[in-house]
């Protein structure tokens, strides 16, 4: 009888750590496939990497480009294609160059020299962009270019990838 315990006792305790042996796997599965750069595309999706490079640079272009004599554009463009604090960024940073440049006939062009995605999720990304922007005054002939290291966030919303966050770097 004491045999017969022992050997119960045995099947038990194997029992017990396979079991456990069993949960730990489960929970190192599910950790594993939920880590934050596995759900990271970017290297892994080169369609869904240059729609989004393509959308933020199009959309970056529109934005930051201004004519003095035709501000619609720019408007049109930041209402469909800004939202989230960088559609609060534009509305500051325009408000008052809508102030000046009709007095300088300003006028403001800008281009993506080179767009990188660093993540990349089926709805959500974060791109490191170069981006040259000349600007030009009628009043005195005065032309300038200057660049800039922008971190920009995106989101697509409605199947359309919106500008979300401009950080300059």
């Amino acid at each position: 009888m004491s045999r017969r315990f022992a050997l119960e006792w045995v099947v038990v305790a194997f029992a017990v750590l396979f079991i456990a042996v069993g949960a730990t796997g489960l929970v190192a599965a599910h950790q594993l496939r939920h880590r934050p750069e596995l759900t990271n595309t970017a290297l892994i999706d080169p369609v869904g990497t240059a729609q989004v490079q393509s959308a933020v640079s199009q959309a970056l272009t529109k934005v930051l480009s201004y004519d003095y004599a035709n501000p619609a554009p720019t408007q049109q463009a930041a209402q469909q294609l800004l939202a989230g604090a960088a559609r609060g960024q534009y509305d500051t940073l325009f408000s008052t160059l809508e102030k000046k440049a009709p007095g300088q006939k300003l006028v403001l062009t800008a281009e993506v020299q080179s767009a990188g995605v660093k993540t990349l999720t089926r709805d959500t990304a974060t791109l490191l962009v170069f981006l040259d922007q000349a600007s030009q005054r009628v009043t005195d002939k005065q032309a300038s270019v200057s660049a800039a290291e922008l971190q920009v966030d995106a989101e697509r919303i409605g199947g359309v990838w919106k500008v979300t966050g401009i950080t300059p770097l």
